[in-house]
């Protein structure tokens, strides 16, 4: 097989595929079933694999689909690692057992939509509900734009958009737009009134998981930041230092892909909250946790923020004529989703060697 035969054209494919390559390494499968159907009709699920002893010291997690759509790429991932035998026994030889979650927002994937089916953003999810939630005035003041009551937007809608990119910079309005928002349930980034479906779903599995390791690593895929093709290791964890030194001294490769940090403006992302790296700490607090979110680059950031608005767009307007929809849709599939043998065979090498460097990391 090559690599881009771990990869898939749908939710329903995906998961085939990853159930099949789980029997196929002898491993069980734990399904977390999701309350309502895929695109097709199909049962959703996030689906929990262990490879390893349940009392394994050392624990590697990796994950897809915590931004849905982002899965078609996550998941290939996933599929061609439990694939890859020689990989699967160098850690079973240094005693690190490996967690696959796959689907982690598996209505997102299926409907390609980047939100949970409750419109929110999983990252900006993991706060605490019984505490003020962050607020974004920068969003509130574009948010009006963003979701026009035409699509494509109109002339007016365009100069408007045109002038805050002028006046503030294209870094500016990816900030306001991507920083996360818990004042409009309607909009892009919504962070939530309180958890989501995957969010408990995941902390049962942390529990379930983790809290027996005493070292956990967590590599969790997504796509649509950077340059195509290229995977930006970016650290995802507190801000400590020592933490952000151990992940990069585990993934760098010895400086030629440096972990870069929302910490200290080194990431193509810009700063976030709520993130769901967050559930680590609590719930498997005797851990010590290193991980970084593998970001694959696709198009340019404002084709990519374009795509969201015209699926958010849509999402709001289901009487919207089914060829425009079927246009919408594509746009989002390809803003998150490189569908060309070149792009995948770059996405697995690079998988591969962060996997590695987790492997040797935990080790350490």
């Amino acid at each position: 097989m090559t690599a881009s035969d771990a990869f898939s054209t749908s939710y329903a494919e995906a998961r085939q595929k990853f159930l099949q390559a789980a029997a196929d390494a002898g491993l069980s499968v734990e399904s977390k079933p999701h309350p309502l159907p895929g695109r097709d009709g199909e049962q959703l699920a996030m689906d929990v694999a262990r490879d390893g002893s349940p009392d394994a010291a050392k624990l590697l997690i990796l994950t897809s689909a915590c931004h849905g759509v982002e899965g078609y790429c996550g998941s290939g991932v996933q599929v061609d690692a439990l694939r890859n035998q020689a990989w699967r026994q160098a850690a079973a030889d240094k005693g690190v057992a490996v967690l696959y979650i796959h689907a982690l927002n598996p209505y997102g994937f299926s409907h390609i939509r980047r939100t949970t089916h409750e419109n929110v953003d999983l990252n900006r999810n993991f706060h605490d509900f019984e505490k003020p939630l962050p607020v974004n005035p920068a969003y509130s003041e574009i948010h009006p734009l963003l979701l026009p009551d035409v699509w494509p937007p109109d002339a007016a809608n365009l100069q408007a958009t045109g002038q805050y990119l002028a006046t503030r910079g294209e870094a500016a309005f990816q900030a306001a737009v991507s920083g996360g928002q818990h004042a409009h349930p309607e909009g892009l980034f919504f962070g939530g009134q309180a958890p989501t479906w995957s969010n408990l779903a995941l902390r049962e599995v942390l529990r379930a998981h983790g809290r027996r390791a005493a070292r956990i690593g967590w590599i969790d895929i997504h796509t649509g930041l950077g340059p195509s093709g290229k995977g930006e290791r970016i650290y995802a964890g507190r801000d400590d230092a020592a933490s952000v030194a151990r992940a990069r001294a585990w993934w760098s490769g010895g400086g030629r892909t440096p972990v870069t940090s929302i910490y200290d403006g080194s990431s193509t992302s810009a700063f976030l909250t709520g993130l769901m790296w967050g559930a680590v700490y609590e719930e498997c607090p005797q851990a010590e946790y290193t991980g970084i979110a593998m970001e694959y680059g696709t198009v340019p950031v404002l084709e990519t923020l374009q795509a969201l608005r015209g699926e958010h767009w849509l999402e709001q307007h289901p009487e919207a004529p089914p060829e425009l929809a079927k246009a919408i849709k594509q746009k989002m599939l390809d803003a998150f989703y490189t569908d060309t043998d070149e792009w995948r065979e770059q996405i697995v090498a690079q998988a591969r060697e962060s996997l590695e460097q987790a492997i040797a990391g935990l080790s350490a």
